[in-house]
């Protein structure tokens, strides 16, 4: 909708402000307008009924412009295009400039170039106060603040149909460094209108700014603070960047202000000296060496500290600098350590675990892996072999509980030929001897019987092996690893596994946790679903509600469990998404009761009062929804009318006319 106010009144508002402040306000009422109009005329020497056309820097200063903004343009590229995203819709454009209001940064439709360019909305244009008069962005460059201009606010009639608002980004020294704005030629008179523009701007500028932050300061430890547990690592409110010894070195606009509430005077905005270096524990009572161990003594990282002064509780997590090398150079990643790492995300049982597995992973002692049935224990192994010295040698697994006791002997030490009534004639080389030069992997060792448990404790002494029938032993040279899910020292005071046989493999131990007791359960999901997509060679996609169901599952069986639910929903899907339908029915028996069951469902003729499961609830309502018409719940649900029917019959629901009779 275009202005209603013509060029002729707003001069006429303009100049009756400054003359007599009683006789005249801006259309808005807003004092920072008001102060804008007075610069303008009394400081700028600027004539409102000289309307000032765009002026453009040339190009060679532009790019200068540009190349001093560079590392701000690089990290400020992100946000501006998803703030473009979000307002394009609109009629906005997007444009960044510098601390002197130049815009080295511009989007907007390319439809509309011409009208960019006429009214200055458009890169290189030069929107300081002092040459555009009042407007958003170089208003917001002398007020240091967000704001919105619009339409009449502006001071030269030649912007009076444009609405803009914008809002600054300072350094972490307080200094300005750009500012963000969004403008449009056509929007509703009113000013409120412009109400959620103020508050996308505001975000996306704070945005930027913390992420200049991060970037500016990622070789410091970053403190950041926020009034909420839940919150402070995804808010980072305040950040706060620290020296090892606690000493503070910058911080964000809302980290500044929280130094001042708590009475830790900081420089004044543009001045030139640096950031007054307090401590941290001037802010926080707290040593600063428990600050900075917050993510090692602290499960979901996060710490509560009381402020020394305020004793106001604020939570705390740390940003970790990278780790460097005694030489003080960044230290590089060790790409062996891949097939460890990729066991786990955020666990941080696993995490200590890992830790563990990278230090042994080339020492030369035998290791104990313990955990429940399923939890990954061979896939510990094979990742301990991967990442070690021995990763080009063999490696070989034998499950002690499946082998049957009358074949373990052979298969393990081998035998020459004619040992005994059907052996091979040519002899065979036992499992141990094939893993020579690489690891040896015996899971389930507490099913191991005891006699065996004797000959394995001779070659894991010698390191040599004894074929069956043979004469001479064998040297060979391998590194064992070893699981259970038994309590071998309860084993060992029954009788049933040889005590100098449990030290042997226990030169050191790595425990595994229960699938259900992990943090990282969805991205141990996503890892072995992708990993069973790319063996199918197929697109298959987890949908939303399929991995809801699968975080609620306590997962008795862990990660095995977990792997065959998982093959089983990508054989049985319908389309290219597996949804919370295709799960193992167990996966999701008894997630949700169904409303009718707790709230008193009219339809009761139709529905048990039992729990149901979320695919029944879902089936089941659309079903309702269209009375019982098969073709119109397939059609809504994505599903064929054989699947409807299939999975009605899995399910147990049964149309109202083909329920028996009371």
């Amino acid at each position: 909708m275009p202005t209603t106010i013509s060029q002729r009144e707003h001069i006429d508002t303009i100049l009756q402000t400054v003359a007599s402040p009683e006789a005249g306000q801006p259309p808005s009422d807003n004092t920072i307008i008001s102060r804008s109009w007075r610069r303008c005329i009394d400081r700028y020497g600027l004539d409102p009924a000289r309307p000032t056309p765009p002026r453009y820097v040339p190009g060679a200063t532009l790019r200068e412009r540009q190349d001093q903004a560079d590392d701000l343009l690089q990290v400020a590229r992100a946000g501006v295009e998803q703030l473009y995203r979000q307002v394009a819709p609109l009629g906005y454009v997007v444009l960044l400039t510098d601390a002197r209001g130049i815009a080295v940064q511009f989007l907007g439709a390319k439809a509309d170039q011409r009208e960019h360019q006429r009214t200055g909305l458009y890169l290189g244009a030069d929107w300081s106060e002092a040459h555009a008069g009042t407007c958003a962005v170089g208003t917001c460059i002398h007020e240091r603040s967000a704001l919105t201009c619009h339409h009449s606010d502006h001071f030269s009639a030649h912007h009076i149909q444009l609405t803009c608002t914008a809002a600054p980004i300072f350094d972490p020294h307080g200094q300005l460094l750009a500012v963000l704005d969004i403008s449009a030629y056509r929007s509703p008179t009113a000013r409120d209108s412009q109400t959620f523009a103020l508050q996308v701007v505001r975000f996306t500028a704070k945005m930027i700014e913390d992420a200049y932050f991060l970037q500016r300061y990622g070789d410091h430890a970053i403190l950041c603070l926020d009034r909420s547990r839940e919150f402070v690592q995804i808010n980072r409110r305040f950040l706060l960047a620290i020296e090892p010894d606690g000493r503070l070195v910058a911080a964000n606009t809302a980290g500044r202000k929280l130094l001042r509430h708590h009475q830790l005077p900081l420089p004044e905005a543009g001045e030139p000296r640096p950031f007054q270096a307090w401590n941290i524990q001037d802010l926080l009572d707290a040593q600063a060496d428990e600050i900075l161990g917050i993510p090692h003594h602290s499960d979901d990282r996060v710490r509560a500290f009381h402020t020394r002064r305020h004793r106001e509780i604020h939570f705390a997590t740390l940003i970790e600098p990278p780790r460097r090398s005694a030489s003080g150079q960044p230290s590089q990643h060790d790409s062996s350590l891949a097939p460890l790492e990729a066991l786990a995300d955020d666990d941080p049982s696993m995490r200590d675990t890992l830790t563990r597995a990278a230090r042994l992973r080339n020492e030369p002692i035998n290791i104990l892996v313990i955990g429940e049935t399923g939890t990954g224990k061979e896939r510990m192994a094979r990742a301990l072999h991967e990442s070690s010295r021995r990763h080009d040698k063999p490696f070989v697994a034998i499950n002690c509980a499946a082998m049957p006791e009358s074949l373990i002997e052979s298969e393990l030490f081998g035998y020459e030929p004619g040992s005994f009534t059907g052996a091979r004639s040519k002899g065979m080389k036992g499992l141990i001897a094939q893993a020579d030069g690489g690891t040896l992997f015996l899971d389930e060792i507490g099913d191991m019987p005891l006699q065996l448990q004797t000959r394995l404790l001779r070659v894991l002494a010698e390191q040599e092996v004894l074929p069956i029938g043979a004469s001479r032993p064998i040297k060979v040279d391998l590194r064992v690893v070893a699981a259970t899910h038994r309590d071998l020292r309860e084993l060992i005071h029954t009788g049933r596994f040889r005590e100098d046989l449990f030290y042997r493999l226990n030169g050191a131990s790595l425990r595994l946790p229960p699938l259900r007791e992990r943090a990282d359960k969805g991205y141990l999901i996503r890892r072995l679903f992708d990993e069973i997509n790319g063996e199918r060679d197929s697109r298959v996609r987890l949908r939303g509600d399929a991995m809801s169901a699968l975080l609620a599952y306590p997962w008795p069986g862990n990660i095995r469990e977990l792997h065959n639910a998982l093959r089983f929903a990508l054989a049985t899907c319908d389309g290219d998404e597996v949804v919370v339908d295709d799960l193992p029915e167990e996966c999701t028996h008894g997630q949700l009761a169904h409303p009718g069951a707790s709230r008193g469902c009219s339809d009761s003729s139709a529905h048990p009062a039992t729990a149901h499961t979320p695919q029944q609830d879902l089936l089941y309502r659309a079903l309702v929804r269209h009375q019982w018409n098969i073709s119109a719940a397939a059609r809504e649900l994505g599903l064929s009318r054989p699947t409807i029917y299939r999975r009605m019959k899995r399910l147990g629901i049964v149309p109202p006319n083909q329920q028996p009779a009371d």
